[in-house]
């Protein structure tokens, strides 16, 4: 399924990823900015907080920097305007690719975007250009070495999410994009913190890729999330798992 293939792909590159902590927590530090800037402090009352809080404490992010970054959206400081933004296009062989952002400088993110998706074979479209491929829902992953699909499943049922599915190590939890704030507080009260919690773009269809393109590909999300504003990258990609081995 698209689904495991997404997984394992991101599975694939968690080692690369793994070399960059300060630059995943300047990304959290940035998305807590924005979540007490726009609802406030209190995690108690602001959902979006609480999710940032939830991805900081499954990054092991140091209790000190989360402080930090509360303490500076909750001050007078001038930190700028932040903006959402979402870029839209297809990298190598038709891979339809959405990157997330949050940005200070609108012109200058889309040109880095635009660039590298240029670089690497692909062209960046208009908003909607491939939203068409991917549904939005959310989801939670829990380590399977903690708990057992059963109780994942008893509890996400309660919780009134959709499915669950044990991954490659992961129970992963899915819900409407609607009620995953209800469910995350839920599984959170229940279970404790997942090791991930987001509303993510999920694929509805797939486009595959040889080895070389699969390497082009992997390069051009790399920089992607190597720029500082980039917060997300979803692709619907399926790599076969021969090319995956070739390629670890």
């Amino acid at each position: 399924m698209a689904g495991h293939s997404q997984f394992k792909n991101i599975m694939y590159r968690k080692g690369a990823q793994d070399a960059k902590r300060a630059r995943m927590f300047a990304k959290i530090a940035r998305e807590i900015l924005v979540s007490v800037k726009s609802g406030g402090p209190e995690a108690s009352s602001n959902p979006r907080l609480r999710a940032a809080l939830a991805s900081a404490r499954a990054a092991n992010m140091p209790k000190d920097n989360v402080d930090r970054a509360i303490k500076k959206a909750s001050g007078s400081e001038d930190m700028g305007q932040y903006h959402e933004v979402r870029y839209e296009g297809y990298g190598i062989n038709g891979v339809a690719v959405i990157v997330e952002a949050l940005t200070d400088n609108r012109n200058r993110t889309a040109s880095e975007v635009r660039s590298n998706f240029s670089k690497h074979g692909g062209n960046l479209g208009e908003t909607g250009s491939v939203g068409f491929c991917f549904e939005r829902l959310g989801v939670l992953h829990f380590e399977v070495a903690k708990f057992d699909f059963d109780k994942v499943f008893e509890a996400a049922v309660v919780a009134g999410a959709d499915n669950v599915e044990t991954i490659e190590g992961i129970q992963e939890v899915t819900c409407p994009m609607d009620s995953f704030s209800s469910v995350r507080d839920a599984l959170i009260e229940t279970l404790g913190d997942p090791i991930e919690a987001k509303i993510m773009w999920r694929p509805l269809n797939t486009a595959t890729v040889n080895e070389d393109q699969a390497k082009t590909l992997f390069k051009m999300i790399d920089v992607l999330e190597d720029n500082d504003d980039v917060q997300n990258v979803y692709t619907n990609v399926e790599i076969a798992d021969e090319i995956l081995q070739k390629l670890g």
